[in-house]
């Protein structure tokens, strides 16, 4: 493979020519469909692993850089790259989509071939987002991550699927207009001050934006990506659309789509408007610490299964959030490495429980217990996934909590301490749940003589431990990879915000919290 070989055009593409060709394919014809989607993705996961291999740590610059004129007398390009931060993100996609595609193989039985193209079609948007570098091209492909999700979870979800999927796209549309007309307002900005009108965002980092302005973008920008995340208070889509969504939905929702919007923070709303972020740390710190308490509390009184580990998300989310805005090493590391912690570990608790509901056909914990004696190997698997979503020392969510909590109480020590106790709430509102399905006496009958793991279920949470024990006992090459990008990034950070600017003559020093940029 040479230098010049366009391989983030290939990953991004390659699952819409799946898409495109598997619409030709007869829909009767449905081993055919389940074979060549499995086929394609399998072929688009390996492609996206020398992005791993041929990553080089020892640079904070952008990789596998591609550039094309698209519009240049509008001054947009096609521009794609990578860096630590959205490397990893493009193979927790392609990996994940895999798994989609191997739980989805007997819980769908309508529309399949409609179904995984919609698969396919949003693996495309999401990978596309991740490596856009100009803002044009990133909001088509944030667009376009919409509709695919808007169908599984409306064609394919529960009962109230209409109301959730009607929810999730007004939320999400409703940020993402304000993003729009923030966009548009840099480009003019710029263009008003070089001379040179461009979407490029590697460009744009550069400009001189006064801070009242930067506070208005940066709003605009960070309630977009806010409403994705989703932070507290802009979190009620998310309990609708994962109850409603199919597990496979459940999973990509949870485990990629969330991770876009704390993305959009990283690459674009933070290195942008960095004056703008840094005034709004206090803000956004105690959104995630109400966010991680707020979600591990209605935690402890959920019924039903994907609704508590909806929840756990908004909590969890809360964490990456607070590493984020810690400005320090370990927290930003953290955060990131939380990201690919939680795409693993609430996705494996979205398959355990989709794998459990094509068995019993509820999801209501009252309607459990005492399924350990009927299915042991899905009960050790649980019990490893629920271990590592409360970061039991060993797991891979250990290692992102201590960072997270290590940058937070290195920033504000208040903000460490009320994180800590969302941890341990995060043990009681897991464990119990726990408790309540896999043990105790079977009082419903309906739970008697439940079929263990099929061979394709073991494989696939075969793959989810595999990552819950690499990262957790063996996490350098993942931090190791991401180290020179944060560092890079902190330090950017800290050359933007050290100067003083004045708003009504009145001097706003934002450089605190970027001298953390350089403590270790």
């Amino acid at each position: 493979m040479n230098e010049t070989f366009p391989l983030l055009s290939w990953i991004i593409f390659l699952p819409l020519a799946g898409a495109l060709l598997l619409m030709l394919v007869p829909g009767e014809r449905v081993s055919l469909i389940k074979f060549s989607v499995l086929i394609w993705t399998l072929v688009e996961f390996f492609l996206s692993l020398p992005l791993f291999f041929r990553f080089d740590e020892g640079t904070a610059e952008m990789q596998f850089v591609e550039q094309r004129a698209w519009f240049p007398e509008w001054g947009i390009g096609y521009l794609l790259g990578i860096d630590g931060f959205s490397m990893f993100l493009v193979l927790l996609t392609t990996l994940l989509t895999v798994l989609c595609v191997l739980c989805s193989w007997e819980s769908v039985e309508r529309r399949l071939k409609e179904y995984f193209v919609s698969f396919l079609v949003m693996e495309t948007a999401m990978i596309g987002a991740l490596c856009s570098l100009d803002l044009v091209l990133f909001y088509i492909f944030w667009e376009l991550m919409l509709v695919p999700m808007l169908l599984l979870i409306g064609v394919w979800g529960g009962p109230g699927r209409i109301y959730a999927a009607i929810k999730f796209f007004l939320y999400t549309m409703f940020g993402s207009v304000l993003m729009l007309l923030a966009i548009l307002a840099l480009y003019f900005h710029y263009g008003t001050e070089t001379g040179l009108h461009t979407f490029n965002v590697l460009d744009l980092y550069g400009a001189d934006i006064p801070a009242v302005k930067q506070y208005w973008l940066f709003a605009a920008f960070a309630l977009s990506f806010a409403i994705k995340v989703p932070m507290f208070p802009f979190h009620t889509w998310l309990p609708d659309a994962h109850t409603e969504a199919p597990t496979a939905g459940s999973v990509i929702l949870a485990a990629v789509l969330l991770k876009m919007g704390v993305y959009g923070f990283i690459r674009f709303a933070i290195p942008l408007f960095p004056v703008a972020a840094v005034a709004a740390t206090p803000i956004i710190r105690w959104m995630a610490i109400i966010g991680i308490l707020y979600g591990a509390l209605m935690c402890l009184v959920q019924t039903d299964l994907k609704r508590l580990i909806a929840y756990s998300s908004v909590s969890h989310l809360g964490y990456v959030m607070l590493g984020l805005f810690a400005f320090n090493v370990q927290g930003l590391q953290g955060g990131v490495y939380q990201m690919l912690n939680h795409g693993i570990s609430t996705g494996g608790l979205f398959l355990i429980v989709g794998m459990i509901y094509e068995r019993r056909h509820t999801r209501m914990i009252a309607d459990f217990g005492g399924l350990s004696g009927e299915m042991p190997r899905i009960a050790a698997f649980f019990m490893i996934v629920v271990l590592s979503s409360i970061a039991l020392p060993g797991t891979n969510g250990f290692v992102g909590e201590f960072l997270i909590l290590l940058g937070a109480f290195r920033s504000h020590v208040l903000s460490g301490v009320l994180a800590a106790t969302g941890v341990v709430l995060g043990a009681v509102y897991m464990l119990w749940m726990f408790q309540r399905v896999m043990f105790g006496k079977i009082t419903k009958e309906e739970n008697r003589g439940l079929p263990d793991l099929t061979g394709r279920e073991t494989t696939i949470l075969v793959v989810v431990v595999f990552f819950v024990f690499l990262m957790g006992l063996y996490p350098s090459p993942f931090l190791r990879k991401m180290d020179v990008s944060v560092t890079g990034y902190l330090q950017g950070m800290q050359a933007k915000t050290i100067l003083s600017v004045s708003v009504g003559g009145a001097p706003i020093v934002a450089s605190n919290a970027a001298r953390q940029a350089e403590s270790r």
